[in-house]
């Protein structure tokens, strides 16, 4: 399917969704506004029966209102449909395709959403134009905000779980990974972002930093210890543990398909994407997979491990907001719980199904994190920041790096038992969360972690 095509199929599809999910949200309103109006009439004879009368009414023509915007939008969306199938015969006729084809080669087809990197400082990698820059970016917001709705719904918006190479989809196939990878070495680096971002995050501040705006981490570990960079790019807000086994089956087919036989798997995830790292060695070791045993290293930066302050005080005003049975707190309460499966998990820090699976994902400051161990001898590492110079100043300690506080990132609680065991780690000063992802001085800590062992 054309990227374009498809971009455009997923937009329309969300757009019908939208409508159709406001549509029910002030159903729920209208249906709370009249309960409360006629309730106390309800209490009055002879004003009660006439009042039911009336009501009745009432719903009966509210249900048959909504139901017909309902109607109307689904058979716009499927007029829409059989125009856009129109459309892609055309297209597919033109470049000497079979129609008969389209679906199954739109399936297997990579979804390219970036052609090139952009350094966030401003300059540009390999000539990335602005709109770009910005398609990728709205995506990752997008599956970031709702990605377990496009994953739930199948949209073709969802960015999924693959990996990133010269920023076009890798393919998983030995042809492809020899083609794109002639040098590729026995050890390899594995790098995931975090939330609502794609692979572009690791060259931040590149030309800032580097004078080189193509310099990352994983390119620094090519030069100085021959490790082959991959860099992953996935939908940010599915559950994070099905992120995490889906990259762990990501991980077992890079085996499978790799040019040369690994030796050394090493994991670097950024913010959510440490969580994801994590969650993938639980998983990959649970289930024993081939990938498992080459795992020697996992380094979270900046990542939340016991939680991000910010979605706890987003679970605080929604409850709040829920407790009071009225109209006007009601529908904020809603569409603030209307985020991410993926948000939600960052409130503790949850990593494995059990941790959600069977909760009330919106109940008040709940925390359902288990201990979970970590696979054995494999060398777990954190790296945390506060924006001030001082790590004892209190909006440092009150902040951390602007997303994440120290202890979360550190896995520190005040309950030993339920603290994770890092094997070491390191807190910077006067550095924020985002530049965290490729700053000099981080990636110097993270060489000496994977040097030092």
């Amino acid at each position: 399917m054309n990227k374009n095509i498809k971009r455009l199929k997923g937009a329309k599809d969300l757009v019908f969704d939208a409508v159709e999910e406001t549509t029910n949200l002030v159903e729920r309103m209208h249906a709370l506004a009249a309960k409360k109006s006629t309730q106390p009439l309800t209490l009055i004879e002879p004003l009660a029966t006439l009042t039911r009368g009336v009501k009745t009414v009432h719903d009966s023509i509210a249900t048959g209102v909504y139901d017909m915007i309902r109607i109307v939008n689904r058979g716009v969306e499927k007029l829409l449909d059989a125009g856009t199938g129109l459309v892609e015969n055309g297209l597919a006729c033109a470049n000497g395709m079979q129609p008969d084809n389209i679906n199954q080669a739109g399936k297997d087809a990579p979804f390219t959403t970036l052609d090139n990197v952009c350094d966030v400082s401003g300059g540009v990698v390999g000539g990335v134009s602005g709109r770009d820059l910005m398609v990728a970016q709205s995506e990752s917001i997008l599956n970031g905000l709702y990605g377990d709705y496009l994953d739930k719904k199948e949209n073709a918006l969802d960015l999924g779980m693959r990996f990133s190479h010269r920023n076009k989809i890798l393919p998983m196939s030995k042809e492809s990974l020899k083609q794109n990878f002639p040098d590729a070495t026995a050890r390899v680096c594995i790098f995931i972002h975090g939330l609502m971002c794609t692979e572009w995050s690791w060259h931040i501040a590149a030309e800032k930093f580097y004078g080189d705006p193509s310099v990352n981490f994983g390119s620094q570990l090519k030069t100085d210890l021959d490790y082959t960079p991959l860099f992953i790019r996935y939908n940010t807000g599915r559950h994070i543990s099905k992120n995490g086994q889906l990259f762990s089956d990501l991980l077992s087919e890079l085996i499978a398909c790799y040019p040369v036989d690994i030796e050394e798997i090493v994991l670097i995830g950024h913010s959510m994407g440490g969580l994801v790292s994590r969650s993938a060695a639980y998983y990959g070791d649970a289930g024993n997979a081939p990938w498992i045993r080459k795992l020697r290293h996992v380094v979270c930066v900046g990542a939340p491990n016991l939680g991000a302050p910010l979605e706890k005080a987003v679970n605080i005003l929604g409850s709040l907001l829920r407790a009071f049975n009225l109209p006007g707190t009601q529908a904020p309460a809603q569409i603030l719980n209307s985020r991410s499966a993926g948000i939600k998990d960052l409130r503790f820090g949850y990593t494995v199904d059990d941790e959600w699976n069977d909760k009330a994902p919106d109940a008040f400051f709940k925390d359902n994190r288990l201990n979970l161990p970590l696979v054995d001898g494999v060398g777990y590492y954190f790296i945390a920041a506060t924006v001030t110079a001082d790590p004892k100043h209190p909006m440092g300690l009150f902040i951390g790096d602007i997303m994440v506080r120290v202890p979360s990132a550190a896995g520190h609680t005040a309950d030993p038992a339920r603290r994770i065991p890092f094997r070491s780690g390191l807190v910077f000063t006067g550095m924020d969360h985002l530049h965290m992802a490729n700053h000099p001085d981080v990636y110097k800590v993270i060489r000496d972690f994977i040097k030092s062992s």
